[in-house]
């Protein structure tokens, strides 16, 4: 990441490390951001110790992260800051830059892993399939259609935020995801710039068919069709915090008393396709998960509801 991107505070050998991950790797914008705000905690702790970034030691790390968990941030919280210091160290140590990477074999603290949070089938659908009776003016009929597409791709097909908002009404020469709703498939580009193909439902692919039918009315006369699928009135390419704003709202207009968000769509995707199939490779091929360890956490939402079905029918299970 350029120095126009980081706070100038950043030593020379940080910055280099940025323009590795953003321009080599390729990583998304959000995650260079999270690295530079982890490095930039990691030029903190040497100038109060009064070291360069390439002199430090073990001991200071573990010295840091101590006085991180006496000052009550969380354990997730420094696992993800030790992840991005022991990123910079491994490219430090593979440039020859240090003898050793200070922060291998520094463990963060253990800390108990939330089971993500899914939306009941009841909830997921009613969710999809509202309609907001206050869509009384074209604007409005068309934000309605908008989001309802947004929704169903959401809730269909599991993708990220990242992955929805990236998405191009067709193949362009950017490379972005794009949609063939003749073939029923959404092309998207996931983490790591990995590409994936997924189906669509064929609810989805009506809500979609509306939206494309109606989706150049937000457009002034004149003006040339954006390439990006969703897009704001006016034209612009859809933002990840439009999306999370917009889903909130059909939420609560939907009558739900949960605080919905983007992903809870795609956990919700992964359990209840896990639920009803019980393909857990299949669930991973249509996630992008690169492991498969990382989808067996559905697997313990699929054991939830079992449990709660248990507790609901079977004679045993009843309590006085």
């Amino acid at each position: 990441m350029s120095a126009e991107r980081s706070p100038p505070s950043l030593p020379p050998q940080l910055l280099r490390y940025l323009d590795h991950v953003r321009f080599e790797k390729r990583l998304a914008e959000r995650t260079c951001a999270l690295y530079t705000e982890d490095l930039r905690k990691l030029q903190v702790q040497c100038q109060g110790a009064q070291l360069d970034v390439l002199q430090v030691q073990p001991h200071h790390v573990r010295s840091w992260l101590a006085r991180m968990n006496q000052s009550g941030r969380s354990a997730r919280g420094i696992g993800l800051i030790l992840s991005g210091w022991r990123g910079f160290y491994t490219w430090a140590a593979r440039e020859g830059l240090v003898a050793a990477n200070p922060v291998l074999g520094v463990r963060a603290p253990k800390a108990a892993k939330p089971l993500p949070k899914a939306l009941t089938v009841d909830q997921a659908v009613r969710l999809a399939d509202h309609r907001s009776p206050q869509a009384d003016t074209d604007k409005a009929r068309w934000l309605d259609a908008r989001d309802a597409a947004m929704a169903e791709l959401m809730y269909g097909s599991g993708l990220r935020v990242g992955e929805l908002v990236g998405l191009d009404i067709a193949g362009s020469a950017q490379e972005r995801g794009w949609l063939d709703l003749r073939e029923g498939l959404a092309h998207v580009l996931g983490k790591g710039a990995k590409r994936r193909s997924v189906p669509l439902g064929q609810v989805c692919t009506q809500a979609l068919q509306t939206w494309v039918q109606c989706r150049e009315q937000g457009l002034a006369p004149d003006a040339p069709a954006p390439q990006a699928l969703f897009i704001g009135w006016g034209g612009t390419r859809l933002t990840a915090t439009s999306v999370w704003g917009r889903l909130r709202r059909r939420a609560f207009q939907a009558g739900l008393d949960v605080a919905v968000h983007p992903h809870m769509l795609r956990h919700s995707f992964a359990s209840h396709l896990l639920q009803s199939s019980g393909d857990l490779r299949a669930v991973q091929e249509l996630l992008g998960h690169a492991q498969i360890s990382t989808t067996q956490v559905y697997t313990r939402l699929d054991f939830q509801h079992l449990a709660k079905a248990y507790d609901a029918a079977h004679p045993r299970a009843r309590r006085k």
